[in-house]
């Protein structure tokens, strides 16, 4: 066994242990079993700095650290049992009467009722176009697809571009049940669980669409959770084989429940290939082109006060490269200058007074200050694993 997986099954078990002294009010051995859980799983993130889920073994440690710090504090055993079960595990489980630890689907699925509609997701039409024919288009006429229809869909490109604007709004458009996970609810707070945690989530997703509503399975990052690691550690492989299991099970021919995974990445290249050709669409949501750039200029400013000389057209040139984001945080950024003069004149003091309108220096400076988030080097990329690996 190597020492990461040695670390993960020791993190495992003194976590469980403490759990259980922790219920029993045994607070001193509690105390001395969280403490070596945190130790554990600080080694296992020192031993892989680069791991994807550290940010996951981190919160556990802190997690258990607030719990000490709550056990070290003058409380009754009444209550020790009662943050047994919700506090030092983040609510993320329920205690078992053998001490063993069951995880709350709660936790686990977190459904969502997006607000998101197509008129909110700016630009991007070949995305759309793909995303309706692959989802919409089912769902409103199965009967019109002998052969079936994706199931998988797979949204690639530069951070910040819409690539979860898009699966929000597809969602809304028919009224999906929207299951949205990402890396560190699905490699579960409890080591261990992830493999039980897909299978409870792509069940849950099932029998809403054995009920009549259609289902999305988004998840955002994939890459952290299916991507190939150099040290795979823990159950990463097991969670890898149940998912690839589960998505078998959604692609079935011989089934035609509307059960649908979107995932989103901004690193393809990083995916294992077992499940890039699980998404049967693959689908490049690229840097917004100028006016695409002016129209989310002209949203984002058409809530501030702006001068007479503010040019759009002009601020669409200077932001060539610029994500979806990136305009928007240059947007912010302007108003937030303009409030600190606003503050440090004294004249916020004066419940009447407003601060002046932004002007064209003001978004300039901001842009003088600011650069693209996405390199050139990056949009190579994508377009060159586009061209290896694009199905639309």
């Amino acid at each position: 066994m190597s020492a990461s997986h040695e670390l993960e099954k020791a993190a495992t078990a003194y976590a469980l242990d403490a759990v259980r002294m922790d219920k029993q009010g045994q607070k001193g051995r509690a105390i001395t079993l969280y403490q070596k859980a945190i130790e554990s799983l600080l080694q296992l993130v020192q031993l892989y700095p680069e791991y994807g889920l550290n940010k996951v073994y981190v919160q556990r440690a802190i997690a258990y650290q607030e719990r000490i710090k709550a056990l070290q504090g003058v409380v009754s055993s009444s209550e020790m049992r009662a943050e047994a079960n919700n506090d030092a595990m983040g609510g993320a489980a329920t205690m078992e009467n053998d001490g063993s630890v069951k995880p709350n689907n709660d936790e686990i699925i977190v459904t969502e009722r997006p607000m998101v509609d197509w008129d909110q997701v700016v630009g991007l039409d070949v995305a759309k176009k793909a995303i309706k024919e692959a989802i919409v288009y089912p769902v409103q006429r199965p009967d019109l697809f002998p052969l079936g229809w994706p199931r998988g869909i797979l949204l690639f490109g530069p951070p910040g571009c819409g690539k979860t604007l898009l699966a929000a709004a597809v969602a809304t458009q028919i009224d999906a049940n929207f299951y949205s996970i990402d890396a560190a609810s699905i490699m579960s707070k409890w080591l261990g669980e992830a493999e039980q945690n897909v299978a409870k989530l792509f069940g849950a997703a099932r029998k809403a669409a054995n009920e009549g509503r259609t289902a999305i399975i988004f998840v955002d990052e994939l890459d952290s959770l299916m991507g190939t690691h150099s040290n795979e550690v823990g159950g990463e492989i097991r969670v890898k084989n149940q998912f690839l299991k589960e998505m078998d099970g959604v692609t079935d021919k011989g089934k035609n429940l509307h059960v649908y995974v979107i995932g989103a990445t901004n690193k393809p290249w990083a995916l294992d290939e077992a499940f890039i050709r699980r998404f049967q669409k693959r689908i490049l949501v690229p840097l917004h082109d100028s006016s695409t750039r002016l129209d989310m200029l002209k949203r984002y400013t058409s809530d501030l006060s702006v001068a007479s000389d503010v040019d759009l057209q002009e601020l669409t040139r200077l932001s060539e490269g610029f994500s979806g984001s990136d305009i928007r945080d240059v947007c912010q950024s302007a108003q937030l200058c303009l409030i600190r003069e606003f503050f440090e004149s004294g004249k916020a003091s004066d419940k009447e007074a407003k601060p002046r309108p932004l002007t064209m220096s003001d978004f300039c400076q901001i842009l003088a200050k600011r650069k693209p988030s996405v390199s050139s080097d990056m949009l190579l990329k994508y377009d060159r694993w586009f061209e290896a690996f694009k199905a639309l």
